[in-house]
């Protein structure tokens, strides 16, 4: 009654062998694959973690870079502006790694929480604590008087360009990732667990535990096995190929890194903007959101405080440095793997399946 391991001699086998057999091969063939995959995933999953510590790096820097903005040159609103500077950055990193948020967003929601501040801690600094309900119409009056001048849009135009570079190579990481899972849990058919039981255990039924398949016999049961494996191999060639492409332009512009230190700039320059324009804010506002109370004294133009950047450039070249050199090793890893594909069913043949440097083999029916 053996359906698979027929033939003229007698047998050893039973139909409840063949079953465990089919079981075995298919358990032995998704193990093979995922020890295939093994390396792949692993260098992705750790460059992923690099280029995200790499990423982080630099938005650290920023971020402090921009703190030290507002401590030496705005110190009456440093304390109260560190929350937004930090909302600003993680919502940032939230952007690179997927989140459904637009940088737009993130930067004019930075603005709208500035802007109280520079009017009530700079442009009047004589006014006391502002009430919610006047707070929240600095913040809606913002949109239509435009405080900060071009150096808002200029700033969101900038970050836009080079951040959706970076969340694009994130996402393409992480669907990579998603390609090799999926290929490790590809179901075998009936016909090719019955073509694996032939070619890996069939001789065990006439004693043959010794005897391994021959090379090209494999090789036809593997691809025929894994041909919709195999049939990803032009998309992956392709995938790398944009792959290589996105990241020669990130390393080539630099984008990412100059905007990511420009953002210490623009916001000094909108802070500035809106300093100049004082005495034509506080008439908008007014006429808007009324009359703020004040202490005593208003020294509005003696808080105009130019400052000129200073960059702690060593950091900030470590970070894109380091940056630079993961893309060149992850890309040229990468480039080897451009057959993965096409060449798996060679991988599984070699080693101890098959037969090599012997003058028998199995080919499916005889000892050869």
């Amino acid at each position: 009654d053996l359906q698979i391991c027929q033939h003229r001699a007698p047998t050893c086998c039973t139909k409840k062998m063949e079953e465990s057999y089919q079981a075995a091969v298919r358990r032995e063939r998704t193990q093979s694959i995922q020890a295939l995959n093994f390396e792949l995933k692993y260098m992705i999953v750790g460059h992923i973690t690099a280029f995200q510590e790499a990423f982080e790096s630099l938005l650290r820097f920023a971020e402090n870079h921009t703190s030290s903005l507002f401590e030496t040159a705005y110190r009456p609103m440093a304390k109260e502006a560190a929350e937004p500077v930090k909302e600003l950055f993680t919502d940032i990193s939230l952007y690179i790694l997927g989140a459904e948020t637009t940088v737009e967003s993130a930067v004019l929601r930075f603005f709208d929480s500035l802007f109280p501040l520079v009017f009530s801690r700079l442009i009047n600094p004589g006014i006391t604590d502002l009430p919610e309900d006047y707070t929240e119409c600095l913040r809606l009056t913002r949109h239509d008087i435009n405080p900060f001048g071009p150096y808002s849009k200029n700033m969101v135009t900038q970050l836009s360009k080079s951040l959706w570079a970076s969340r694009m190579l994130s996402q393409a990481l992480s669907l990579g990732i998603e390609v090799i899972n999926t290929t490790e849990h590809a179901a075998l058919s009936k016909e090719c667990s019955r073509a694996l039981v032939k070619m890996q255990y069939c001789p065990h039924c006439q004693g043959l535990t010794l005897i391994r398949p021959c090379v090209g016999y494999c090789l036809n049961v593997m691809r025929g096995c894994l041909a919709s494996v195999a049939e990803l191999d032009a998309q992956w060639r392709e995938f790398i190929s944009t792959l290589e492409y996105l990241m020669n332009e990130m390393a080539a512009s630099h984008e990412l890194e100059v905007a990511l230190s420009g953002i210490w700039s623009s916001i000094n320059e909108a802070i500035l903007h809106a300093q100049l324009n004082g005495p034509q804010l506080s008439a908008t506002v007014d006429k808007v959101c009324g009359q703020p109370k004040q202490q005593e004294g208003n020294l509005s133009s003696a808080n105009i405080v130019p400052v000129k950047e200073v960059t702690e450039t060593q950091t900030f070249v470590m970070a894109h440095t380091s940056l630079n050199n993961k893309r060149r090793e992850f890309i040229n890893y990468m480039k080897r793997s451009r057959t993965f594909y096409a060449s798996i069913a060679e991988r599984l043949c070699d080693g101890d399946l098959v037969m090599r440097d012997s003058s028998t083999c199995w080919n499916g029916q005889d000892v050869v």
